[in-house]
């Protein structure tokens, strides 16, 4: 049984201020249907692995992919790349909602790449693993300094999976490069 996810509202925290295109990032994870088009037209594997977004906040986010056929390996566990996938998209939103957050009409747009990439796989992948990180705050503080000083900055998050029994399965570290173009 699908239940609704809880995600962030800007309604739910009156003092956050929030750019119309910080708003629009909002509204679209909040749409499970938009997110699956988001999914299909910017990433296909995403869509295809059935990728969801539990919770989403500026601090933290979960995303999780389930144990299924599309995801699977030869070896009866979640596939490497999917894990990868999920995990990725777990900080990607967190950047993109910084960016969007603390760029405003008269800043210079501020570029996103992903520059390193680091996982640990623990346990072997039989179920549902979600993918939480709650490195938020530090993305934040990393686009605010690229804005500010207009020179690349670079901040390493974590995200860490865990299967539906508890089990803590894997562990990705992305380093993500930040410039105001």
């Amino acid at each position: 049984m699908w239940t609704r996810p809880l995600f962030f509202a800007s309604s739910l925290f009156p003092n956050s201020s929030f750019s119309d295109a910080a708003q629009k990032l909002v509204d679209q994870v909040n749409s499970p249907s938009k997110m699956r088009l988001f999914f299909l037209s910017k990433l296909p594997s995403l869509w295809w692995w059935g990728v969801r977004v539990r919770q989403f906040s500026p601090q933290a986010c979960q995303t999780s992919i389930p144990y299924s056929w599309r995801t699977q390996n030869p070896f009866q566990s979640t596939y490497f790349a999917a894990q990868a996938g999920a995990a990725e998209l777990s900080t990607g939103l967190l950047a993109m909602l910084a960016i969007r957050s603390q760029s405003s009409a008269g800043s210079a747009p501020v570029s996103m790449l992903i520059t390193g990439m680091q996982a640990q796989f623990v346990k072997k992948a039989v179920s549902t693993v979600t993918f939480s990180c709650t490195d938020g705050q530090l993305i934040a503080d990393a686009v605010a300094l690229a804005i500010s000083t207009g020179l690349p900055q670079l901040v390493t998050t974590t995200s860490q999976g865990v299967q539906a029994s508890g089990e803590l399965v894997s562990s990705f570290q992305f380093t993500w490069s930040f410039k105001a173009k």
